[in-house]
Parts: C-alpha cells; sequence; structure tokens
C-alpha cells in the first residue's frame, strides 16, 4: 500500500460541497492500495501512521506522534499515487488495485483506523472529492508498506 501523510493545521474533504470528513491539528493521509495488497498491510500502514514522531514536542523537536498530540486521522482514498509516468504524458494508473479491491483495503484502513485511534474522519471512496488543508511544516511523508 501507498500512502501520503502530511502534517496539518486543519483539513477537510468535500463532495459536492458536502464536508464528508474534517479534523483540526492532525493528519491527512492519502492512501492508495496495489494489486495484490493485504488487510494486514493496510493495518501496518495505519499502525506506522499513527506512531510516526512527526509532531514538535516542547523543544521544537519531531518528536511526538498524532497519537500523543491528541490528533486527528483524515484518511482519504487516491488511486493516483500509483501513476506510472515514465511512458508519454498521460499517466497509467494500472499500479493501483481494481475497484473493489481498492475498496475493500479502503475500508479496511478506516475500521482499523477506529479501533486504533479516536479522532478518525474520512473522504467517500471513488468519489470526485475537493480537500482543503493547511500543511503544517511543511511535513509531507510518502510511506509505502510491502
Amino acid at each position: 500500500m501507498i500512502a501520503v501523510l502530511q502534517r496539518v493545521r486543519h483539513a477537510k474533504v468535500e463532495v459536492a460541497g458536502r464536508v464528508t470528513g474534517a479534523i483540526d491539528q492532525g493528519l491527512l493521509m492519502l492512501v492508495c492500495a496495489e494489486p495484490g495488497d493485504t488487510p494486514a498491510q493496510a493495518e501496518k500502514l495505519i499502525q506506522k501512521a499513527l506512531k510516526l514522531r512527526i509532531f514538535s514536542d516542547a523543544a521544537g523537536k519531531m518528536n511526538l506522534s498524532v497519537q500523543d498530540v491528541g490528533g486527528g486521522l483524515l484518511i482519504v482514498s487516491q488511486f493516483t499515487l500509483a501513476a506510472d509516468c515514465t511512458s508519454g504524458n498521460r499517466p497509467s494508473f494500472t499500479g493501483a488495485a481494481g475497484a473493489e479491491q481498492g475498496r475493500l483495503l479502503y475500508e479496511h484502513c478506516l475500521n482499523f483506523a477506529k479501533s486504533q485511534h479516536t479522532v478518525v474522519q474520512c473522504g467517500e471512496f471513488g468519489a470526485d472529492m475537493q480537500v482543503s488543508l493547511l500543511n503544517d511544516g511543511p511535513v509531507t511523508i510518502p510511506l509505502r508498506i510491502l
């Protein structure tokens, strides 16, 4: 699975003008399933995101996790993370899992995250979403679980 984590001051996702998820301080987590990915990999991805020490402590060092600071987790599906741009100018998305597998793994990510963390919000799988955020730092971390 592939993810991009962004440390945010706040973030929200809208679908057709309706807010589907919003957080204050925390992590915006864009996720993409690839063919062959498993629920165990989805769980490992969530565990890693929740434990990454990328929030500042009192001394200003990145030494705290989103759990340590009581931040939110906003999880958004984004199949374009699997884009292959090596040939031509139109990205290929064949590296992303099919819609059904992608949906199942995204939902597994959400359910597992909710079992591990108190503030979990989400986008809407397969929808045309508008994501707005205030990146804090900026801190943006790519993450891949094999």
